[in-house]
């Protein structure tokens, strides 16, 4: 899954109205990260793709990449869960 979602990183970062109205409600934080990943990852594919890297490899690189956005977004939403609780 995230070897597919990786592929999306071709494309300029872009927070158009579909995407916006699934944002509303949702942590700043969260956004902040989401808007970074996406900068960070298109860059990075494309860095890669200037460097002479195969398209594949540039894609899997940016999908390894992803996964540690997914993971700050996880930390967060657990430490937000973990001081309601508290």
């Amino acid at each position: 899954m995230l070897g597919e979602a990786a592929w999306a990183y071709r494309h300029r970062p872009a927070v158009k109205a579909p995407l916006r109205s699934r944002q509303q409600g949702v942590d700043p934080e969260v956004l902040r990260i989401s808007l970074k990943a996406q900068q960070r990852l298109h860059r990075k594919y494309w860095y890669l793709l200037g460097r002479g890297q195969p398209s594949t490899v540039a894609a899997t690189a940016v999908a390894r990449e992803l996964l540690g956005f997914a993971w700050a977004v996880a930390c967060h939403v657990e430490a937000q869960r973990s001081r309601v609780a508290a």
